[in-house]
């Protein structure tokens, strides 16, 4: 039975329509089949290209609410660039905020090396230090020693990025919501979605991968070869390889779509485009029917290490497990990076700097870069005092004024000279509270009746207070005390019950 247009209805045997029914349905499956059969199609099967396409395909889907592009022109920057006036206020305030970080001012210090390593090796180069060093033997071992301390510098600068970079591109092989959130936030200019991104971030993520290999096999010739033997060649492509990787991934991140503005018409739907992390889209990161701890406060002291021995044991013989363990379920990261990161940060310039000093002929000199190394070693400690910043700022905390009344360099002072007591407070101050949505919640109490307390309930008061059966009990259990609502008396029986009071006295 089928209808007509004009209202009516037209009654067709129940073959034919069986017959229309079952050729629409076949012509749906042929017209079905060759979609499905063209991911298997041969040049796509053997060419990686293609499959590097269809992966970004898959993941680069564009959202209906994609904004527009703003791309500027490097002529407009320019222009807009240097039609601006310096405001000299500004920009010291903007360096005294950034130098309040410690990250910021080893960064500057590593800058403020590899600068005047480099003035003196391109003084070396074209002979304007001849006359200080008058003798090639002189020329040739400052050389060295200029070369090795860049080597080390640049060294463990890959080191300690290294496992970060690692991370990132496992993150871009899973691809999973809270990932996208974590590599957006890192590579994606404001956080936000960008066309094209997960191909983008994989050039990225594997330019920066290249340049911590090229840096390692760099360093790995000029500690295995003695100045005479080295080969230039190789070490020359090696450098390179390092020096170009970096710039390109930082000139690619710029100038692609991951680092430029995108008008949105709506404010809610650039929001909509966030992806909100793991964590707090389920339930168990809910603080729905919690207490949120306003002012919380540390575990104990510095030295209160015996309100709870076991942890002060564990932060002293499994320190840097027990730091990372800590810092993941504080929402800083993951475990391992945070592991293997400190422990590049206390290891790796000690041998850096001893291996650096194996081909240098003078013994001075190689006993300054071994120091070196063991004081910077000592100094990786602070890494440690970051990140206690970093959950002082969070968790709202309060904080040490104990240093010239500078919270940053009592938290950094607490690392470098009592680690463990510094990370067994840690410890203890996350286990008092329940952490929900990076914020510090009281624990659930279970409170147990008191003996006296097991249903009976005795009134000194001269009237009785009246109770009414809860509906949603049985009628067993209506004539149990405990499953009664009780009806406060109403203010002039109270009023009452004074008066009489008064009288007494």
């Amino acid at each position: 039975m089928i209808s007509a247009g004009n209202g009516g209805i037209v009654e067709e045997p129940m073959g034919k329509a069986l017959n229309i029914s079952t050729s629409q349905r076949e012509l749906n499956c042929q017209s079905a089949i060759p979609e499905r059969l063209k991911p298997l199609n041969s040049d796509n099967l053997g060419s990686p290209s293609a499959k590097f396409d269809q992966m970004g395909d898959r993941r680069d889907e564009l959202p209906p609410t994609l904004p527009s592009s703003r791309p500027h022109h490097l002529r407009q920057r320019i222009t807009k660039l240097f039609s601006r006036k310096l405001d000299w206020a500004s920009i010291r305030k903007m360096c005294k905020e950034w130098f309040k970080k410690p990250l910021n001012i080893v960064i500057f210090i590593w800058i403020a090396c590899v600068g005047v390593c480099s003035v003196i090796m391109l003084l070396l180069i074209t002979g304007a230090l001849n006359h200080a060093l008058p003798k090639k033997s002189q020329r040739d071992t400052w050389t060295e020693v200029i070369n090795q301390s860049l080597n080390a510098l640049f060294g463990l600068l890959c080191l300690y990025q290294h496992p970060k970079r690692l991370s990132h591109l496992n993150l871009l092989l899973r691809w999973r919501p809270e990932d996208i959130s974590a590599l957006r936030s890192a590579y994606c200019k404001n956080g936000t979605y960008k066309p094209n991104e997960w191909r983008n971030m994989v050039v990225v993520v594997v330019l920066l991968n290249l340049n911590c290999f090229a840096q390692y096999a760099a360093c790995g010739l000029n500690w295995g070869f003695k100045r005479s033997e080295r080969p230039a060649t190789l070490v020359g492509i090696c450098v390179l390889a390092a020096v170009l990787s970096a710039a390109i991934a930082g000139l690619y991140c710029t100038h692609s779509s991951l680092g430029k503005d995108y008008d949105s018409e709506l404010e809610e739907e650039s929001q909509a485009q966030k992806i909100v992390p793991l964590e707090k889209r389920f339930s168990f990161a809910s603080d729905k029917g919690r207490v949120v701890e306003t002012r919380p406060q540390w575990s104990g002291g510095i030295l209160d290490f015996w309100d709870d021995f076991s942890t002060a044991s564990l932060s002293l013989f499994c320190c840097f497990c027990v730091f990372g363990w800590n810092l993941e379920r504080l929402r800083f990261g993951n475990m391992y990076i945070h592991i293997a990161t400190f422990l590049l940060f206390c290891m790796g310039p000690f041998w850096i700097f001893n291996l650096a000093a194996v081909n240098i002929d003078s013994d001075s000199v190689k006993k300054l870069l071994g120091g070196t190394g063991v004081v910077l070693s000592l100094f990786g400690l602070l890494y440690g005092g970051f990140w206690r910043i970093r959950m002082r700022k969070r968790y709202h905390l309060p904080s040490y004024n104990t240093c010239c009344g500078k919270p940053e360099v009592a938290d950094c002072a607490l690392w470098l000279f009592c680690c463990c007591c510094s990370l067994a407070q840690e410890v203890r101050t996350a286990n008092s509270y329940d952490i929900v949505e990076d914020k510090f919640c009281r624990k659930h109490e279970n409170i147990s009746p008191l003996p006296r307390e097991e249903g009976r309930y005795t009134y000194t008061s001269a009237t009785p207070l009246q109770t009414i059966p809860s509906p949603s009990r049985s009628a067993d259990e209506l004539h149990s005390p405990e499953n009664v609502i009780i009806i406060p008396p109403s203010p002039s029986v109270i009023q009452r019950e004074e008066e009489n009071l008064k009288q007494k006295l």
